[in-house]
């Protein structure tokens, strides 16, 4: 199997260097780098850095760049990393693309941080795509869900289905 991995920003990527005037957040090099280091994986990936965006900046043209890598790539199992925000958003934007397993993930606390869910939301994701057909996911929370279904509740912060 081959996975491969698309960033595009996120709380998964932040990271927050100290600044003469305080802290301010960066997005940083893939999370997704240091959590497989870190593993035994068992898999051939290539991770790749479309963009680094927080969620809320992604416009319509940054959507269109990763549907066009989407679509190009000969990968057919593909993990987007991308802030909670607006990633059902873009996981409908990107729909169903054919021969294709996408699966969205991010994290709600960046992955340096030690209490992270990232590495969590991660392996969910890396595992659902070994048993999923063709289509596009998010992986949050421990749920497989169709964008088209599901939405980030404003009270709770957590993905849930409609």
């Amino acid at each position: 199997m081959k996975i491969l991995f698309i960033q595009t920003g996120g709380t998964i990527d932040k990271d927050y260097p100290k600044i003469n005037a305080g802290y301010a957040f960066e997005i940083d090099e893939p999370a997704v780098s240091r959590v497989l280091e870190k593993s035994f994986s068992g898999f051939e990936f290539n991770v790749v850095s479309l963009f680094k965006k927080d969620s809320m900046d992604i416009l319509e043209e940054d959507r269109l760049a990763l549907k066009a890598m989407l679509l190009s790539t000969d990968y057919s199992k593909i993990i987007v990393t991308h802030g909670s925000d607006t990633m059902v958003e873009t996981a409908q934007f990107v729909g169903n693309v054919k021969n294709k397993t996408i699966l969205f993930t991010g994290s709600y606390r960046p992955q340096r941080f030690a209490e992270s869910d990232a590495d969590f939301n991660i392996g969910v994701a890396v595992g659902a795509i070994n048993v999923l057909s063709e289509g596009t996911f998010i992986a949050m929370n421990g749920k497989i869900m169709q964008p088209e279904t599901c939405y980030k509740h404003p009270g709770t912060g957590l993905f849930e289905i409609r």
